[in-house]
């Protein structure tokens, strides 16, 4: 068969070569050990926690390196494409930390436009450029066209997918049916190609796999170490009917023109591996390094491990903003997931940032990373507690902008009155550790507004009523709006003397028979009438930043109530 000759009747429009391409997109000019790596999403909705934990590790490998992490928007499914995603995802992933060197970017008129000189970065926008090297594979007798009806291209397709995610139906007879079928199309001849064409029939283009399958290759994956896989024997599609590349064409051939190094995605592509690395030696590139990071895992009701799915609580990053997560801390939680030793470096160097962290490939998980809110919280708080009171306030107000106005309207009123109150415990070598979450601050804040507050608790029963009512009337008396906290402390220890309560504890436990309670108690009548809570932080504190008025209308109505 003349190869040439099909290739020209398959693509007559199609007059650049290879070597014309390649002198668009010369080699990078980096340093040694440079990696280039990229993030390459299809545009089908909302960003899944999932696509962040990858792209997390390209954007580490390149920045740590001194190379380029770049944005390719992988849009040749436009049956699936939502209008509006790509710009969604940019935004997003900005939020997190996620900084792209170069790739798709938003264009002042909120559209994408491309931001760099390895473009176009949208894989739609490429069609000219698949086509230049589907026809050099069709002219050396690596690529055949199968012309079929609309319906046995579905039929394929569906072949297809399930060749790739082998499914319990997927059964060796239909193995075996399927590469008889495809056996049968590869025996189509120049005069059959020509024939076709003249009538107008629509063909998708195949790679001929020139293996039976039986044998076994070596790969290196550099999460994973050696493996051993079977040899591609599947004729994969590399256009469709229509003359959109699949992915696994145009990404051959955009990595090879875009100079990636090292490509990050899921487990689940490895049995892709194999018709990759073909594609790449048919191609006559050199096949970038593969890092197949283990899935996201939750548990289940019963305690089992299960895949992340889209339909998981916090499987969308959207879920994070709805619920108050503030992107730093799912950053750092994030890390926590990728290398096992960030949390032992993290303490050991409190005040660096997540980014300067020495990443490293060999301490990811090979296994899977295990997803946990608890996890998740315990790292916000610890996140949270650093940060400034301005900045808690600043972010708390923007998330309650959006998703609870009622609290913003109160919580705005006074930002200087809610950054001191943010300020109490904040700092130190122990700061408090209240808030994981945006909306934690609503309840953390609450006593401090008249609009907000309620009472969470009771004094306990075994107090005498009239003791309470007696002390709460004493501070009253005694207070003084001018004193510091080590004479506000006596005045607490004068009325306990007072009331029969020891003044100091060393006396309480050394004869608790002798006394109704002990200076403690005093301070937690305080604290129950004027936050209406038995934890809370400085008391002597919060009374400053509240108020004297408040505070004494807050006393008053409990002493009423007694």
């Amino acid at each position: 068969m003349n190869y040439g000759y099909i290739a020209d009747l398959l693509f007559p429009d199609v007059t650049l070569t290879p070597e014309e391409i390649e002198a668009r997109y010369p080699k990078r000019q980096l340093p040694e050990g440079a990696k280039v790596t990229r993030f390459a999403p299809s545009p089908t909705g909302f960003v899944h926690f999932g696509g962040l934990f990858p792209s997390t590790v390209c954007e580490r490998l390149a920045h740590q390196s001194g190379g380029v992490f770049y944005l390719r928007i992988e849009d040749t499914d436009d049956k699936r494409e939502v209008p509006g995603a790509a710009q969604a995802l940019i935004k997003t992933l900005a939020m997190y930390g996620i900084k792209f060197d170069e790739g798709a970017a938003l264009s002042e008129d909120g559209g994408i436009c491309d931001n760099g000189a390895y473009g176009p970065y949208k894989q739609s926008q490429r069609a000219e450029i698949y086509r230049v090297y589907a026809k050099k594979l069709v002219s050396e007798g690596k690529a055949y066209p199968c012309f079929t009806t609309e319906e046995e291209l579905q039929e394929l397709n569906a072949q297809d997918k399930k060749a790739e995610v082998k499914s319990r139906e997927w059964t060796p007879e239909l193995e075996a049916q399927q590469k008889a079928e495809m056996l049968k199309l590869r025996e189509i001849t120049e005069e059959e190609i020509k024939e076709h064409l003249e009538k107008g029939h629509p063909f998708v283009l195949r790679m001929l796999a020139k293996t039976d399958g039986e044998r076994k290759i070596k790969v290196t994956d550099l999460v994973k170490g050696t493996l051993e896989l079977p040899e591609n024997d599947k004729d994969e599609v590399l256009l469709k009917s229509n003359g959109i590349p699949t992915y696994h064409f145009a990404h051959a051939v955009d990595d090879h023109l875009m100079g990636t190094t090292h490509v990050v995605r899921g487990e689940e592509w490895l049995p892709s591996l194999p018709r990759h690395l073909m594609l790449f030696d048919y191609l006559g590139f050199k096949a970038p390094k593969y890092l197949h990071i283990a899935q996201i895992m939750r548990l289940d009701e019963e305690g089992n491990k299960k895949k992340l799915s889209k339909r998981d609580m916090g499987a969308s990053l959207d879920d994070y903003a709805k619920m108050g997560i503030a992107p730093e801390c799912v950053r750092e939680y994030i890390m926590t997931l990728l290398n096992s030793n960030y949390e032992e470096w993290h303490m050991q160097n409190p005040d660096k940032s997540p980014d300067d962290f020495p990443f490293s490939i060999k301490k990811m998980s090979i296994s899977g990373c295990l997803f946990d809110f608890n996890k998740l919280n315990d790292v916000s708080k610890n996140v949270i507690c650093k940060m400034t009171a301005d900045k808690v306030y600043e972010d708390t107000a923007k998330w309650a902008e959006e998703f609870d106005k009622e609290f913003y309207d109160v919580f705005t009123k006074c930002p200087e009155y809610a950054k001191k109150i943010l300020a109490i415990g904040r700092g130190g070598n122990k700061p408090r550790k209240d808030i994981a979450t945006w909306a934690d601050v609503k309840p953390y804040v609450s006593y401090f507004y008249d609009e907000l507050f309620t009472k969470e608790a009771d004094f306990d029963e075994k107090f005498d009523k009239a003791d309470v009512k007696k002390a709460l009337t004493l501070y009253l008396e005694k207070y003084n709006k001018d004193a510091d906290n080590s004479a506000w402390f006596d005045s607490i220890k004068e009325i306990a003397s007072e009331i029969g309560f020891a003044p100091e504890m060393k006396l309480y436990k050394k004869n608790p028979e002798e006394y109704k309670g002990h200076v403690g108690d005093v301070s937690s009548f305080v604290r129950l009438a004027v936050t209406g809570r038995t934890n809370t932080p400085d008391l002597f504190e919060i009374i400053s930043v509240m108020g004297e008025e408040m505070m004494k209308n807050r006393i008053e109505s409990v002493i009423s109530s007694l």
